[in-house]
């Protein structure tokens, strides 16, 4: 089992992303606390600048470092350093474009309620346009519900290049997740100010490179998450994900009016789960009712751009996508058309 000693002697060489300065001369390490019988090691690190994609890189790493060490598990605590230490070791540095400031075009998938398909919309959408040549990228910005990287069968981290955030590709799509940064698939318990200050560095901390098109996968409803995206981004369009269900429609105009009242275009509605197509007669069944997509488009003005069967993804051997349709498979190719209407609607 590690002592505090090897425990210091791990972390010292460790650089605070923010400083440049390895942990020894910042003063980084606060607070060891070791449970032998659990072999547990909690650290308590002060660093130049929290709650930055970079804490995020930061955390995996020392989470790394101390388990090779022999830790079974790790907690770790962040607080920022003294102003004075800060001022001490902070380097000057130019302001650099962000994908805030280039061309891409954002475009924001909203629900009302959990549950109806929003997130399986933004990957099939970002896969799609990805199969008609552009480039895509995909921020999960459901930082409660994170379920991208699992969606899309995504099994790496993201690296550090040049003080960036590389995002993981699959399927020709960009992607970064708060999943990515959490340990064993761990609850977030982090207040809205600081996740806040996360999806802000998702913008500008992240080497997106050139895109087309970023898409945000929002938290259902209109908390302080989806708030502080709609404020963030300088202009977007917004898609709105229903079920046929009429209560369900009812509950999806809140986002909708949410994103009319931040000025942001409602490109129009998705219709998820809207039928059964029944292999055998061919016939639709519609499970959970009819209607739900047009009344929503009706009240938000705008019109229905899709509606999606319940259908599941082809079986392909040896290759992991939950949730991903085959360019091929009916479902794909709705998808490809609702593509089509999205990049049609930027011209």
């Amino acid at each position: 089992m590690l002592t505090k000693e090897q425990v210091i002697e791990l972390l010292n060489p460790i650089e605070d992303p923010f400083l440049h300065t390895t942990f020894e001369k910042t003063g980084a390490i606060q607070e060891i606390t070791i449970k032998e019988d659990k072999k547990h090691v909690s650290v308590k690190l002060a660093i130049g600048q929290t709650n930055t994609g970079e804490q995020m890189q930061l955390q995996q790493q020392v989470v790394n470092v101390l388990k090779r060490g022999g830790a079974a598990t790790v907690g770790l605590r962040f607080e920022q350093l003294p102003d004075d230490v800060i001022a001490t070791y902070q380097p000057t540095e130019e302001k650099q474009p962000t994908l805030l400031d280039g061309n891409t075009k954002f475009l924001a998938i909203a629900s009302g309620k959990g549950g109806v398909g929003k997130s399986t919309v933004t990957v099939n959408l970002a896969v799609a346009l990805a199969r008609l040549g552009k480039k895509v990228g995909i921020v999960d910005a459901d930082i409660y519900g994170f379920s991208v990287p699992d969606m899309m069968g995504v099994e790496k981290r993201p690296a550090v290049e040049n003080e960036k955030i590389i995002p993981v590709e699959r399927f020709g799509v960009k992607v970064i997740s708060m999943g990515f940064f959490v340990e064993d698939n761990s609850p977030i318990i982090w207040r809205g100010p600081m996740l806040g200050k996360m999806l802000t560095s998702f913008f500008k901390e992240v080497e997106w490179g050139e895109l087309d098109y970023l898409l945000l996968d929002l938290p259902p409803g209109t908390g302080d998450i989806a708030l502080d995206v709609h404020s963030m981004l300088p202009s977007s369009k917004e898609i709105i994900v229903t079920t046929p269900h009429p209560t369900a429609a009812f509950v999806a105009a809140r986002a909708g009016q949410m994103a009319l009242q931040t000025e942001h275009e409602i490109l129009g509605v998705i219709e998820n789960m809207a039928y059964f197509e029944s292999k055998v007669t061919g016939e639709k069944e519609y499970v959970f009712g009819q209607g739900g997509g047009e009344k929503l488009a009706e009240v938000l003005n705008t019109s229905v751009i899709g509606q999606l069967p319940l259908q599941q993804p082809f079986k392909e051997e040896g290759v992991f996508a939950p949730s991903v349709y085959q360019e091929d498979h009916p479902t794909g190719e709705i998808f490809k058309e609702i593509a089509q209407k999205v990049i049609t609607s930027y011209e």
